[in-house]
């Protein structure tokens, strides 16, 4: 399998909310970074955090529109978007999408690295009209 296709599998995994597969498709040593410059080490730890994102965004979702790759890095380009909670209303004030990049390396078959390049203003701002509260989202405490 290419990287391309590792990376592909991943993001397929992630839309579909397989944290199973997210945590089989990342090496133990895996380093997250989020779109706040946060690190997250391990897969075990990030399989916690991926099953605590889909209850805060039940219908979260990657879509991505261009890729380019080299040897070691895929950079992928797109949207990533979602709703708190699922918290519906007329307005849709709790959805939010973004434009957003990330930046993949795979090795021995599995995804080593895994960084989000988003801006997370709309999504924080939804949070905090929801919880009352002024907290940015983390992955663990």
């Amino acid at each position: 399998m290419t990287n391309k296709e590792i990376v592909s599998n991943f993001i397929k995994a992630i839309n579909e909310h397989d944290v199973e597969q997210i945590y089989n498709l990342m090496s133990d040593d895996h380093i997250f970074i989020d779109g706040y410059g946060d690190k997250y080490s391990g897969r075990k730890d990030m399989k916690e955090g991926w099953a605590n994102y889909y209850k805060l965004f039940p219908d979260y979702y990657i879509e991505i529109t261009d890729y380019t790759e080299n040897e070691t890095i895929i950079g992928l380009f797109g949207y990533a978007g979602g709703t708190y909670k699922n918290i519906k209303d007329k307005s849709n004030s709790n959805y939010w999408r973004t434009t957003a990049a990330w930046k993949a390396i795979v090795g021995n078959g599995k995804v080593k690295y895994w960084q989000v390049f988003c801006d997370y203003n709309q999504l924080q701002t939804i949070i905090d009209k929801n919880q009352n509260v002024n907290n940015r989202i983390k992955l663990s405490d």
